[in-house]
């Protein structure tokens, strides 16, 4: 029978999702990402262009009871940096993909070099480099005072050479910088596309899970913030980390947003600075550093990231609008929810700011997902508005509905116990979250327990005079 010739087929391909169709099209039907098709050739044998899949035969898996399988939470690899390990859940665990992405420069490959030097020197280490050459690799570790003999360095950017080059040494540790340029030559499309993403990516996973060695792989972001690549990479990796912070700042902070061997609630704070990343023990301490006393319209709350309680300060600016609509800017807190706390302090308090511009602000570039917060908001906002400031050994929590009440918080008791070590003796909470308190722990300490804003407003003496 004469050989089948292999024939060129254009195909589009969503850069978002990955969906794939024949002609261009503006907008993915399935994501309803704009813009996100790019052209992609692959190659098709005769059996594939009729439809029929050649026949393949392979050993049948091994399969054990569930009972049988070893699942020891005590195995895994500390890094030696404690705010990684908390992110990662206590430490690597064999055989997982974890996929750490975040703005460039903002110190992904500083993080996995410096883990290079920190963890157990008997473990071995292959480090792929495929956008630095290995004289820029060993620049930079002496920068960062790297210079293990457990750490093999290979600059390449060819998966089939990684894949080889993994099961040959075996090493304890992989890690790969950056996904995005590696590509395969079975694959016609360009490097960081979505296919090779996708292919190479699996190659990788494949050749680590087999022999239970943990994979780093460095992921770019789009100008939108997003994960570069298909939506399928998160899905195909076990943990995905996410490096977040402002370049110009030096504090960042490294949050799991998916992760199969720990909670997604743990963060990581680092501070940036000439020698890499050093860890921040108290990121409360750092957060409240060179706050301002006896300033209206600020207020300190306490966020629950995981286990861990993050006290942060609130800022607020009201100031007479310059144009027909008042400006809202929010920083570090949800606009919407900034909106729903005007509106609410303009019918349940009395307080108006049609025609003020009003700003909101997150000291220390953190982000506010807790609707705990809302009342050191709150607080914050009349604060500012009446020119009175709040007491700097006062912390708020609770929860603020529409109808002007306070609502309870969660771990209330973590939340107090670090506020109050860290010099707080004046509490403003929920009175529902009072019940689970015993003020005897706390010599010194003020609790004043509010249902609604104009209790809370009364307690501070923020009442219009």
């Amino acid at each position: 029978m004469a050989a089948v010739k292999s024939k060129v087929k254009t195909v589009f391909v969503c850069t978002q999702c990955g969906s794939e169709s024949p002609k261009w099209q503006g907008k993915c039907p399935d994501c309803g990402s704009w813009n996100s098709f790019v052209e992609e050739t692959r190659l098709t044998g005769g059996s594939a262009s009729k439809g029929t899949a050649p026949e393949v035969r392979a050993a049948p898996s091994q399969v054990r009871a569930l009972s049988e399988v070893s699942a020891d939470e005590s195995v895994r690899y500390h890094t030696g940096m404690a705010e990684l390990d908390r992110v990662l859940g206590g430490g690597i665990v064999p055989g997982a993909a974890i996929l750490v992405c975040g703005d460039p420069g903002i110190g992904k490959s500083t993080i996995l070099l410096q883990m290079c030097r920190t963890i157990d020197p008997g473990l071995r280490v292959l480090y792929v480099s495929g956008e630095e050459s290995m004289r820029q690799v060993k620049l930079r570790a002496n920068r960062l005072g790297v210079d293990g003999g457990n750490i093999f360095l290979t600059a390449t950017t060819k998966a089939e050479e990684i894949y080889e080059t993994i099961l040959a040494q075996k090493p304890d540790i992989v890690v790969v910088d950056s996904i995005q340029t590696v590509s395969s030559s079975a694959i016609t499309s360009s490097s960081g596309s979505v296919t090779q993403v996708r292919e190479c990516t699996q190659l990788l996973i494949n050749a680590c899970k087999g022999n239970e060695i943990p994979l780093f792989v460095v992921g770019h972001v789009n100008k939108d913030g997003g994960i570069a690549g298909p939506k399928v990479l998160e899905h195909m990796v076990d943990t995905v980390l996410y490096f977040e912070g402002d370049r110009n700042l030096s504090y960042r902070i490294l949050r799991a947003i998916k992760n199969r061997f720990g909670s997604t609630n743990e963060i990581g704070v680092f501070e940036m600075s000439g020698s890499g990343l050093t860890e921040v023990k108290n990121p409360s301490e750092m957060l409240l550093m060179g706050r301002p006393t006896d300033v209206s319209g600020t207020c300190i709350t306490c966020l629950m990231e995981g286990t861990r309680p993050i006290l942060v300060e609130v800022q607020a600016l009201i100031a007479k609008s310059s144009f027909g609509n008042p400006r809202r800017v929010s920083t570090g807190f949800d606009y919407n929810r900034t909106a729903l706390l005007i509106a609410v302090l303009e019918k349940r308090g009395g307080y108006f700011m049609g025609n003020l511009d009003v700003f909101i602000n997150v000291a220390g570039g953190m982000r506010i997902d807790d609707p705990g917060a809302d009342l050191a908001v709150a607080l914050s906002l009349v604060s500012n508005l009446l020119d009175k400031p709040v007491d700097s050994k006062l912390m708020a929590l609770g929860e603020v509905g529409l109808a002007g009440e306070v609502r309870s918080v969660s771990l209330a008791p973590q939340r107090i116990g670090e506020a109050y070590r860290l010099g707080f003796t004046t509490f403003v909470l929920p009175t529902s979250s009072l019940r689970g308190l015993d003020p005897s722990q706390y010599p010194g300490a003020a609790f004043h327990g509010v249902s609604n804003i104009s209790e809370a407003f009364a307690v501070l003496r923020l009442g219009r005079s």
